[in-house]
């Protein structure tokens, strides 16, 4: 049989709107940290995509001011103060949100905390601050939302670069973001049963108030100033260029619909390619 050449091979045209992300419509998500930074980016996205959106985290006005936002957009929103660090208050608190939601399909660990700790060079002795914040945090903000997530729920953890390799003078920040990898690949397999998918993602530069007091220590340790500090952060960065704290959350968004319900117990590098694996 002759094969057919290439001019004579039919084209299939798709008709109709592709749309990047499913819609969320209907989604009930729990962001934490999600008052500023890049947790307010990811929620703004999430209820873009017609997800209602509760945001946790341990400063009530920035919470209201993005509460406030989406409502006025036509999205039901909660807020709930809470701090991550306080076990026995996640648990209560994630139980607000998921009532004020009427139940939680998605868990978005975002809260966490920056900067240099002291180990074998000199820094401000902050490792339990870090970590507990940063890692334990995730933990209990999991083990709370998890009566709460039907089989079938979402769960995505933000990691960092720097939770896939090392910084020197940023020991706490560096092991609780390896730590949340881990967690992560553990999570994946013990709810793999229950069809409920655990992602992380690491951000490199995001255009936050935290990525700013990073750039700041760096130009006072190097002796320059500030703007000779981020070219010199973002020369580091293949693209050249510092993320916008809505596009975690559209790799977020897509994390949580149904065209990633095959993928579990991964970490994306979001980074710009700073990491390239």
């Amino acid at each position: 049989m002759r094969r057919p050449k290439l001019h004579e091979v039919p084209v299939i045209r798709k008709v109709g709107v592709v749309r990047s992300v499913p819609s969320l419509r209907g989604k009930r998500c729990l962001v934490t940290g999600g008052g500023s930074g890049i947790g307010a980016g990811i929620a703004r996205v999430l209820a873009k995509h017609g997800a209602s959106v509760a945001v946790l985290g341990r400063r009530k006005a920035p919470l209201q001011k993005i509460t406030a936002e989406l409502r006025a957009a036509g999205v039901e929103a909660a807020a709930v103060v809470a701090d991550v660090t306080d076990r026995k208050a996640m648990a209560r608190a994630v139980g607000r949100a998921s009532k004020a939601l009427g139940g939680l399909d998605v868990l978005v660990n975002n809260a966490g905390i920056g900067g240099p700790n002291g180990c074998a060079l000199p820094g401000p002795d902050r490792w339990h601050e870090i970590v507990r914040t940063n890692l334990d945090g995730v933990f209990f903000a999991t083990t709370a939302a998890l009566p709460h997530l039907p089989d079938g729920g979402r769960i995505v953890s933000i990691s960092s670069v720097l939770g896939r390799f090392g910084v020197p003078g940023y020991t706490a920040y560096c092991a609780s973001k390896h730590g949340v990898l881990g967690f992560t690949k553990a999570l994946a397999l013990e709810l793999a049963p229950r069809r409920i998918t655990v992602n992380a993602i690491c951000p490199g530069w995001v255009d936050t108030d935290m990525a700013a007091a990073g750039m700041q220590l760096m130009a006072d340790g190097l002796g320059i100033d500030f703007e000779q500090a981020r070219k010199q952060a973002m020369a580091a960065v293949p693209l050249g260029r510092i993320l916008q704290p809505e596009e975690v959350g559209e790799l977020v968004a897509w994390l949580c619909s149904p065209a990633a319900s095959g993928m579990t117990g991964q970490g994306l590098s979001h980074c710009g390619g700073q990491v390239m694996w």
